[in-house]
């Protein structure tokens, strides 16, 4: 029988032994309490509080502005909703880049005062101290390479990363060290299919893509974008599973056209 549909709770050890048997691996994003408990009934495997809280529930135009305090606020109210998945905070920019320090700090806040289960860092040797120090505390860490959000200012563009074989060569070697470092997952953000297939058959541990084709261990995508709440974005890795942003609007301006005519509340709504 399949590992996803046998446990009670996904776990690292879970996750890894879906790699093995080749079981994909599900990840969506999640920022509140109503939202994770439906991720969470449905049987997602991770629930990533990601940064782009800063984007789809802040209306912020990067994730660069969002602070430990938000991402806290956010990971307490998902962990609230949670039976079964795995929690996964993303560290917000400023928080862990060139002190390893500061990163362990803020990793113990987030696991201490949000019951999550793991922390989700940017970037590869440039922040591999602070991995290892979060690490040497037990805290399990979720890498991330290829397109890096919070390096928006640096590359200066949202365009798919390693095409040249000069980058494509950094990142395998970053996926090996972070590997090496101890991580227990690895997500690949918008890079060419075919090296995120080397890199996945080259590593023991899964890797979740976004934008990196079919041949990684699972997949990952921004809630509101999946569900058609937000509009503006639309990359080609983008698959809208639903238009909630037209239900939505529509079931408002319902409301208000009953409101206005005196149709609500009828008789059967009152006491």
């Amino acid at each position: 029988m399949s590992v996803h549909k046998t446990v009670k709770r996904v776990t690292t050890h879970v996750l890894s032994e879906m790699k093995l048997k080749g079981e994909k691996i599900a990840m969506l994003t999640g920022y509140d309490y109503s939202m994770a408990r439906i991720l969470d009934s449905a049987e997602i495997d991770i629930i990533l509080v990601g940064d782009s809280a800063s984007n789809v529930m802040a209306g912020y135009e990067t994730t660069l502005p969002i602070t430990l305090d938000n991402m806290i606020y956010h990971a307490a109210s998902v962990v609230r909703a949670v039976r079964r998945a795995l929690v996964v905070v993303d560290l917000p920019f400023g928080t862990y880049q060139g002190n390893s320090m500061e990163a362990l700090a803020s990793a113990i806040r987030i696991m201490k005062e949000t019951g999550a289960h793991a922390v989700k860092l940017e970037g590869g040797s440039e922040i591999l101290e602070s991995v290892e120090r979060i690490l040497s505390a037990g805290i399990p860490v979720m890498g991330h390479l290829g397109l890096t959000p919070q390096s928006i200012h640096k590359f200066g563009t949202y365009v798919v990363r390693a095409r040249d074989e000069e980058e494509a060569a950094r990142l395998r070697s970053d996926a090996g060290k972070l590997e090496k470092a101890g991580i227990f997952a690895l997500v690949l953000e918008k890079i060419p299919a075919r090296l995120a297939g080397e890199v996945t058959a080259g590593l023991n541990i899964p890797v979740i893509g976004i934008g990196a084709g079919q041949a990684v261990d699972g997949q990952v995508l921004v809630l509101h974008d999946m569900l058609g709440i937000t509009q503006e974005f639309s990359p080609r890795f983008l698959r809208r599973y639903h238009n909630l942003y037209a239900e939505i609007s529509g079931a408002v301006s319902s409301y208000i056209r009953d409101v206005r005519s005196g149709d609500f509340p009828s008789e059967k709504e009152q006491y």
